[in-house]
């Protein structure tokens, strides 16, 4: 099995975890701001339009190239899956479900990613670590309780189920892809993302106006800005520095950060509900970290070519 790659910092990692968990804490909510003033699909087009303009800027300022070859394909791949098709499911999902219920199936991601790496023969499958998913899935179910008894439309809520499914697996594309520059990563990744959402706003024959109000704007360039040069900057770089799995436990806290921001920025009143179910969030991603730390139930067989 591939060792995974080591940084100098042993807190970067760390630090870029938390990152990620902060600033997507509050994406769900700007996605669902930002689909009142603006078609969704459209949103996201112009998000990753603004998106690619900055990161290959950014990729030319800090002196690095856009990914060629193995690099370019796995950037592509990624782009595609995840900054396409699952962008284009969770903001049209958005619009007609509650965000809260989105976060649920998000949820979902640390099983979907374990599973995904142990097929792939990039991590064993531990016990501990798919108790700690089962854990944290059921807290972000209880904080989120009362949306789930809401009624769902079929369509949107297969758009919000497939949408972590596709991000998982272009989780395991780029893990299994060389090691490269974020800020080239997802700038290809947003080129792609930009002509999936792009095409799939006009196959639903979205209206196409250009932001004039700050509540249509902000909300496009925050995520711009913050989710696709922040975050997915981060967690691009950390899927190369980190076991994936443990990666994918940003989905679980992401809810809980949301709720701590909402009752800090916006008064809101926290729930016994939703203090129940962050404490089980967290007793979750502490099983999944520990079981890092202890033998694996199942050893994943070596990749063919592994240490080459």
């Amino acid at each position: 099995m591939t060792p995974e790659p080591q940084t100098s910092n042993h807190l970067a990692p760390t630090a870029a975890f938390a990152g990620c968990c902060a600033i997507w804490g509050s994406t769900f909510l700007v996605i669902s701001v930002g689909n009142d003033t603006m078609p969704p699909l459209w949103a996201a087009t112009l998000r990753l339009a603004l998106a690619s303009v900055l990161l290959v800027a950014l990729t030319r300022l800090s002196g690095h190239q856009l990914p060629r070859g193995p690099a370019l394909k796995a950037a592509a791949w990624f782009g595609f899956l995840n900054l396409g098709v699952s962008f284009a499911c969770l903001y049209w999902g958005e619009k007609y479900l509650p965000s809260g219920l989105a976060a649920v199936l998000y949820g979902t991601v640390p099983l979907t990613t374990a599973l995904l790496a142990r097929a792939a023969g990039l991590e064993p499958l531990r016990a501990l670590k798919i108790v700690g998913a089962l854990v944290a899935l059921f807290g972000v179910g209880t904080i989120f309780s009362d949306q789930l008894r809401t009624r769902v439309a079929l369509l949107p809520l297969l758009a919000l189920f497939a949408a972590p499914m596709f991000g998982s697996v272009a989780g395991l594309i780029l893990k299994l892809g060389p090691k490269q520059h974020p800020f080239g990563t997802n700038a290809i990744g947003s080129m792609i993302g930009f002509v999936v959402c792009g095409l799939a706003s006009f196959i639903a024959r979205e209206p196409h106006p250009l932001p004039a109000d700050p509540r249509a704007i902000v909300p496009i360039v925050y995520l711009a800005v913050a989710g696709s040069v922040g975050a997915y900057v981060l967690y691009t770089w950390l899927v190369h520095h980190w076991e994936l799995s443990r990666v994918s436990f940003i989905a679980v806290v992401v809810p809980v950060v949301a709720v701590m921001v909402g009752a800090v920025v916006r008064h809101e009143r926290l729930t016994v509900a939703e203090i129940s179910g962050s404490l089980l969030v967290i007793a979750g991603l502490v099983l999944g970290i520990v079981s890092d730390r202890r033998p694996a139930v199942v050893r994943a067989p070596a990749l063919a070519g592994a240490g080459e």
